[in-house]
């Protein structure tokens, strides 16, 4: 049975990335997220506990996770968990960790501005933008939405042309 988890909180190391010798992006950094509730009797916020989670980010989220991401910035994950205990000679614990499927700023806290990557397609034979040579053609103006065409207006205008 796969759990999966929505997490909010800090960004509490700098994200670590690898490449492995068989081409595997590898991202991960460690997640602080603890609960605040308002304490009447004191009229203040009080801090709960923190909980703490490795967070991992595989293939091209983990490259994203890599340039997009930094020590101190508020995030929200959903992923899959997995609770391992662990002991050494002088302590044991459990960890916490979270396989990502999708990491993004938390918009609470503040703004973010989103790029969207272009993918390349995978071309078979059956694929209409292949020429007969076996190349692959670029995109042609067909294939474009609305959305992506009006991706170079400056703000609003791209925001108006957006459908919803």
């Amino acid at each position: 049975m796969t759990d999966t988890i929505t997490l909010t909180g800090l960004v509490a190391t700098n994200p670590r990335h690898i490449v492995t010798s068989e081409g595997l992006t590898i991202t991960s950094f460690r997640l602080a997220s603890n609960q605040r509730r308002f304490d009447r009797g004191q009229n203040a916020w009080i801090d709960g506990d923190t909980n703490w989670y490795t967070v991992t980010a595989f293939r091209q989220l983990g490259t994203h996770v890599a340039t997009s991401l930094e020590k101190g910035q508020r995030v929200i994950v959903t992923g899959r968990v997995r609770i391992r205990d662990w002991e050494t000679d002088e302590k044991s614990g459990t960890s916490i960790e979270i396989d990502a499927d999708a990491i993004g700023h938390d918009l609470t806290w503040g703004r973010a501005t989103f790029t969207r990557s272009v993918i390349a397609k995978s071309t078979t034979r059956d694929d209409p933008s292949e020429s007969s040579d076996g190349t692959a053609q670029g995109p042609t103006e067909e294939d474009a939405s609305p959305a992506e065409e009006s991706a170079d207006q400056s703000g609003q205008e791209a925001l108006a042309a957006t459908p919803f």
